[in-house]
This record gives C-alpha cells, sequence and structure tokens, in this order.
C-alpha cells in the first residue's frame, strides 16, 4: 500500500481575482490560495485521496495564508517549504470580455521558483502512487533540475506520472525553452491534459485529433484528455475517441482552475479504475464527471478553497440530463 495517492509539485501562489469595483471605479481583487498542482490536489482530495504537495513559499503572510488553506483543504504540507530569499508569487487574473482570461505575474523572483533538487521528498516520493506536474515548475534552472529529480524517483518507483502543460507564456524566458520543457515533460507522462490552444500551439494543427495523432507519433502517451473550455472535451485512449459536451452554467463568474479540477476529476477515475483497462463507457463517464465538476467551479471565485464535492458534481451532472 501507498501512503499518498497523489503527490503534486509545481507553483504554489495567491491569485488576486477581479472581484467587482470600488465606488471610485477603481477594479477590486480577491486575494484566493491558488497554483494548478495544489488546485489538482484539491479536488482530489474532496474526492476523498490522500495527496500531499512539493513547493516552496515565501516566510510572508501569504505564505502563511497559503499553508493554512492547504491544510483546510487536506493537502499534507510536510513537504511545503519556506524561503526568505524571495516573496511568494502573486498573479492577477484580468476578465476579458469575451470570457477568456489575461495573467500578471509578479514573479522575478517568486519563492516557487527557487525549488532546489535537496528539497525533493525521494522517500515520499516512493510511496505514492500517482506524481502529477505542470511546466511552471521549470521555467527556471533551479526549480527545473527540482521537478526533473522528482520526475525521475517516482518513475522509478513505478509512480504514474501525470502532466498538465497549463502554458503561461509572460513567465517563460522564450516560447522555444517552453516548447522544449513541455515536451520534456509529455515524454514523460502516461496521462496528459492539454487544452484546446495548447495544443494548437504545441503542434501546429488546427485539428484536435491531428494534434493528438502529432504527439503520439513523437511520445506514446497512453491517455490525452483535451479540454476545449465550452465546446467540452476529448479523451484519446488507445485507438478510441470520445467526446462529451460541456455543462455550461448561466452564472459563471471566473473560468480560473476549471482546468485543474477537470484534472483532479480525471486523476479520481484513474485511481478508481486504473489506466490499462479503460473502455468507451468509463471514458465518457470520466468526461461526463470531469466537465460537471469544472462547471460547479466556475460559478466561484478562485479555486482551491471551493472546489465542488462529489455530492454537487452528481446533482450538476443530473440536472443537465434532465435538460437533455
Amino acid at each position: 500500500m501507498k501512503a499518498y495517492d497523489v503527490i503534486g509539485l509545481g507553483e504554489l501562489l495567491i491569485d488576486f481575482t477581479e472581484n467587482e469595483r470600488s465606488s471610485q471605479g477603481n477594479p477590486m481583487f480577491e486575494a484566493n490560495p491558488g497554483g494548478a498542482p495544489c488546485n489538482v490536489l484539491a479536488m482530489l482530495a474532496n474526492l476523498g485521496h490522500q495527496t500531499a504537495f512539493v513547493g516552496k513559499v515565501g516566510e510572508d503572510f501569504f505564505g502563511q495564508q497559503l499553508e493554512q488553506a492547504l491544510r483546510e483543504c487536506n493537502i499534507a504540507v510536510d513537504f511545503l517549504k519556506k524561503t526568505k530569499e524571495a516573496p511568494t508569487t502573486l498573479a492577477f487574473v484580468h476578465n476579458r470580455a469575451d470570457g477568456d482570461r489575461d495573467f500578471s505575474f509578479y514573479r522575478e523572483p517568486g519563492a516557487d521558483m527557487l525549488l532546489n533538487p535537496e528539497d525533493i521528498p525521494e522517500e515520499a516520493l516512493c510511496n505514492t502512487k500517482i506524481f502529477h506536474f505542470g511546466s511552471l515548475s521549470m521555467t527556471h534552472e533551479s526549480a527545473r533540475n527540482a521537478t526533473k529529480k522528482a520526475v525521475q524517483i517516482a518513475r522509478e518507483a513505478g509512480a504514474l506520472i501525470t502532466f498538465d502543460p497549463n502554458l503561461r507564456p509572460p513567465l517563460w524566458k522564450s516560447l522555444s525553452d517552453a516548447r522544449e520543457q513541455i515536451l520534456y515533460g509529455i515524454s514523460q507522462c502516461s496521462v496528459l491534459k492539454i487544452s484546446d490552444n495548447e495544443i494548437q500551439w504545441l503542434t501546429g494543427k488546427e485539428d484536435y485529433s491531428e494534434g493528438v495523432q502529432w504527439i503520439l507519433e513523437r511520445y506514446p502517451v497512453p491517455l490525452i484528455l483535451v479540454s476545449m473550455g465550452r465546446e467540452g472535451s476529448r479523451a484519446y485512449y488507445k485507438d478510441m475517441m470520445v467526446e462529451k459536451a460541456a455543462f455550461l452554467q448561466e452564472n459563471t463568474v471566473d473560468t480560473t482552475g476549471a482546468g485543474d479540477t477537470f484534472m483532479g476529476c480525471t486523476l479520481h477515475t484513474v485511481l478508481e479504475y486504473g489506466l490499462n483497462h479503460l473502455d468507451r463507457k468509463s471514458l465518457e463517464e470520466l468526461l461526463e464527471f470531469a466537465n460537471a465538476a469544472a462547471a460547479c467551479v466556475t460559478t466561484r471565485r478562485g479555486a482551491l478553497k471551493v472546489m465542488p464535492d462529489k455530492n454537487e458534481i452528481e446533482k450538476s451532472i443530473d440536472a443537465g440530463s434532465k435538460l437533455l
């Protein structure tokens, strides 16, 4: 038996989410705990899984807020490091009129960038079923080396490696550097979650299936999920492509964390059924559950502390079914 179902590594930061305007007409921002890997872990913890996080925050007020948020979400903080050398990373999320988002990062440097190979908990990584990471921990050398060390340890111990690029162009020195590291992540993983715009950027293919084929010709990833926003999602597994429509919400206020919620639900299904014997029915159930959960989280600001539970997700599925 493994002590952990999933260990995630990467950025833990404050998402300042735009929230109405002051009486003077100035935008007001809510300080929400965030960071893609921890959002995934929070969703998994809500579904009853044992999770832990590997990362670094500053010895400041925001670092304290983030540690407390992880504790409240039942994510183990044993491997959360703190530093005086840099403040906790901050991100300001601006909602555009078309529903998309722009990000402004305060991270030069940010504490998460200072994770180093000595911070990696080797024993814990040998004791997890899944190791999950994204690309933001590979934007700078120290954290990049730490990430690759963790991947190697987890792989050698038999853990399933899962990856979500979560591309944020402003954080990279160049997009060619981003491409190189994202391809590394894909080369290491058995489950890949990639968004519609990411797969088009990475492969140069407008058609998602052609993009997936481009990836598979280079890296034999067993399960690839493509999230397509309002258009739903797809799963590519062996010779199957399964697609499910999105659960559209009238009261969506913030799409931050929707993809991470989707990823958490995906890993929940993989933990329940394994990766080797999925069929069309189980893939359809996976996408339906993940799409419904992602829709739920868009109805509230932030992500990490407001993940839906299984009951809410199932109610959303049931309500959606009645509308069909």
